[in-house]
């Protein structure tokens, strides 16, 4: 009986499942049925995009009926929740039953013309608005992070604390134009000397990172698009472990493990433990040693001899707040 993958899940997440669903489709069955309950605009980017269904699709159990359902689940495989494998490599065993020891699959990702052109366009944008020649893009939240009030956070333990956003802003743009990746507003009246693109969607995202010189950023979406995209990264991790989120073996990857002595892992999926949760809330919460690293790991990066074209700004492209940053 021919199978139909039911994927759900964060956006990170569903990017790591696509390695081994293109392998499933090239393989086993070109006519694989995958039924996204998220974030189906992401497989619009990849070769799956003949194959994929959003939930909830007409006809879609007309679809399903002689189909063998399986869904997925990588936080249930006992070599993820013991930092043996990462997602992509999980999603593999699961889907393809390979071994753990399998190495990662590549996530090929074909970015749309409309986003590339997106991304360029105002990557150079702000590249002539804050006069510098390298753009990091920075992300500081994770799905988990929430805003009350003026506080932002994230009871996970995945996500930057604001007064890190702060000031790892301020140290970074004084070399480099920042582009903002949230969609929680910031908290400040006073310039934070980055700019913060207006509803930018998951796939203008990936245009804007394949167009950007740097990621800075925690467990979320942004370090999978930059791994996928060979885009050199620093990525900060707190409550999650870096063997099953990130990619240690990327060597233009710097992982900042600021929790390693002391995180407890925390069994999504499996159980609820609000202990664990706890005892990782402030696992984001940096040193300044580790500050330090985050800053020294992107001037490590760049030549100064290597020299950008700065393109003149494309005035009606209104796509970014000048409100958060830089002259309007």
């Amino acid at each position: 009986m021919k199978k139909a993958f039911f994927i759900n899940g964060g956006a990170g997440r569903v990017l790591c499942s696509i390695p081994a669903l293109e392998y499933y489709k090239e393989n086993v069955d070109p006519d694989v049925v995958i039924v996204a309950e998220a974030w189906v605009e992401l497989f619009l980017s990849t070769s799956l995009r003949s194959n994929v269904w959003p939930a909830g699709a007409k006809n879609l159990f007309n679809v399903l009926k002689d189909k063998e359902i399986i869904s997925p689940e990588p936080y249930r495989l006992n070599a993820y929740f013991n930092q043996r494998v990462n997602l992509i490599q999980a999603f593999d065993m699961l889907i393809n039953g390979v071994d753990e020891s399998i190495e990662s699959k590549p996530i090929n990702l074909d970015v749309g013309k409309n986003d590339q052109i997106y991304g360029y366009n105002l990557v150079n944008q702000v590249r002539a608005q804050f006069k510098k020649e390298k753009v990091i893009v920075f992300q500081p939240f994770g799905s988990g992070a929430h805003m009350e009030g003026n506080f932002i956070w994230d009871s996970s333990g995945r996500s930057f604390e604001l007064k890190d956003v702060f000031r790892t802003v301020e140290e970074l743009s004084k070399k480099y134009a920042v582009i903002m990746m949230s969609q929680i507003k910031i908290p400040t009246e006073k310039p934070m000397g980055a700019a913060v693109p207006d509803n930018a969607s998951l796939l203008q995202w990936m245009g804007i990172i394949n167009a950007a010189d740097y990621f800075v950023g925690c467990d979320s979406m942004g370090q999978h698009y930059a791994h996928a995209l060979g885009k050199p990264a620093t990525v900060v991790i707190g409550a999650t472990f870096p063997e099953n989120i990130s990619y240690p073996g990327n060597k233009d990857f710097t992982i900042i493990d600021n929790a390693k002595e002391t995180r407890t892992y925390t069994p999504y999926r499996i159980t609820g433990d609000p202990g664990s949760e706890r005892a990782n809330e402030d696992n984001m919460i940096l040193s300044d040693e580790n500050f330090n690293k985050i800053i020294k790991s992107v001037d490590a990066t760049f030549d100064n001899k290597t020299k950008n074209t700065v393109f003149p700004m494309n005035t009606k492209n209104e796509t970014f707040k000048k409100t958060v940053g830089g002259k309007g």
